[in-house]
This record gives structure tokens, sequence and C-alpha cells, in this order.
């Protein structure tokens, strides 16, 4: 429990300057007209649908890289090197993870170009598992985390529209429960947060968040579909809405995987990635299973 505290002292330390930064405005914005800084339009890793957690907090640490391609609805086209971590915090039941989409080449209708994209970093802890509960009907019982993260504001090139040059920060909740069947296992989650952004001169855009995804897991193959998004509340471009299927496979350790994201709303965009997760037991235990 202690180190649970010590965990979120630090991290409200580390969103300190996101809240300094997006104090009250020289010049008081006029909140009748809509900023456009929104994923509608902007490329894809200007404030993608943040993927969405499935109730419970990796007890191996994971790292990820990935190619991705994105294909967009008016000319738009995107590839970049995607990386992530998930790093257990000295327990099963607290995460760190960071991300970001590391180099991006792009084209579009006023041209080519290349950048870095945005940090991402988070911590989710663990807040209900059937595992705590000593019960006959503790297998009933759901998992669920609480998730806070910020955004970096380290992408560049705002004037072309690839990145908003400003911090967000962002929070949320899951819960999902297993159902376990012969040879495979089925998991539904849900989630809801809220995702704030800076926009122009001091003013922020708020946005609800949103998910539900359906998992098939088997002992050697795993997929997965997830629909969600977020909304704002300037409502123009800033709703992005998408469906996200993915396959992987699962051999001792590695986790290859293919995911496609279709942009139904607001996020004008199909995505393709290519990736490989590597997992490390370094907290010397088994694999838990909800």
């Amino acid at each position: 429990m202690r180190k649970t505290i010590h965990i979120t002292v630090l991290f409200s330390i580390l969103l300190a300057p996101l809240f300094i930064h997006a104090q009250v405005p020289v010049v008081a914005p006029d909140l009748s007209q809509p900023t456009e800084i929104a994923p509608a339009y902007f490329g894809p890793n200007a404030l993608p649908i943040i993927d969405m957690s499935d109730g419970m907090t990796y007890d191996h640490l994971r790292l990820e890289l990935a190619a991705d391609g994105y294909f967009g609805y008016k000319g738009d086209r995107t590839a970049d090197l995607f990386a992530r971590a998930h790093v257990p915090l000295f327990t099963r039941w607290a995460n760190l993870s960071v991300w970001m989409p590391v180099y991006e080449w792009y084209s579009q209708t006023d041209g080519k170009g290349s950048g870095a994209g945005d940090v991402y970093i988070s911590t989710e802890v663990q807040v209900l598992h059937n595992e705590w509960f000593k019960t006959e009907h503790a297998k009933y019982i759901p998992q669920m985390t609480i998730r806070l993260g910020m955004k970096t504001a380290s992408g560049g090139q705002f004037e072309r529209r690839r990145h908003y040059d400003s911090p967000g920060y962002f929070f949320d909740a899951a819960m999902g429960q297993s159902i376990p069947l012969p040879h495979v296992t089925l998991r539904f989650a849900g989630s809801i947060g809220f995702l704030c952004w800076q926009t122009d001169n001091g003013r922020q855009n708020d946005a609800v968040m949103y998910g539900l995804q359906a998992q098939m897991r088997h002992e050697y193959f795993s997929l997965q579909a997830t629909w969600g998004g977020y909304f704002g509340w300037e409502k123009h471009g800033d709703a992005p809405m998408s469906l996200k299927i993915r396959a992987a496979g699962h051999i001792k350790g590695f986790e290859p995987y293919a995911q496609y994201q279709w942009g139904i709303k607001d996020y004008p965009f199909h995505h393709i990635r290519i990736g490989l997760v590597y997992t490390i037991n370094i907290l010397h235990r088994k694999q838990s299973a909800a």
C-alpha cells in the first residue's frame, strides 16, 4: 500500500507542469469559435485514440516495437516507428507505461516531411481483483484498474498540422471479466475516462473517453476487438471514434501481432500496425490469469 501511495505522489509531481502551463490566458479566448486543434484536422499521431486497458495490470515487463502505416481519407500518407514499454512497479498491481511514435515520415497534399512524435507516460493501478477475495464466488468478481497519464509537447511541425505542440493529460477507469471455456478464455471489458489537451491562447478542450473490448485468448494465439474514442466540448472534429482488430501469436515470451484500425468518425485514417512484444518475468512469478 505504501508503494502505491509513493507512486501516486510521484505521478502527481510529474503532472504538475501541465496544470501550471494551462493557466489563465493572457487574452480571454472566444469560446464560440472552434480552434480546429482536433484529430479531424491533424496528422494521425497528433492525439490518437489511446489504447484502453482491459481492467488488469501486467505482471511481466513488456517491450514493444512496431511499424505503422496510415492511409488518410484525404490523401495523407504516414509511416512511423512505434515503441512502448509496460513496467511493473515493484509489484504486479501497478504499472508504469511509456510509449511514442519515435519518428514519422509523411506525405500530404502540401508536401512531404518527417519528425519525432509526442511521448505518453501513464501509471495504472489495480483497485479490484478477484484474487483478493477468499470466498466461494470470488471468480465472479471483475477486475478494475485506474490510470493517470500525460502527453508531452515533444512533437513539432504544428504549422504542417502534424502535432498540437501542446501538453495534455488523461485519466480513466477500466473493468473487465474473464469467462473460461474449453481451450479458450473470453474476456469482456469497458472503460470510461477524461482527456484534456491545450489548444490556443491557454484554452483547452475537455473530452470524455470511452471504450468496449472483447478478447478471445488461446494458449498460442489471441484475437481482440476494441470500439472506442472520445468526444470534446467543441463538437468540431474533436470526437474521434474507431474500431481496432488485433490478432497475436504467443510463443515463449514473444508476441508477434497485426492490427487494423478503422477511423469511423473524426479520425480520417485507415491504420495498419505490424509489431512484436517481448515479455520478461522480472517479478519471477507465474503468468496470472483472471
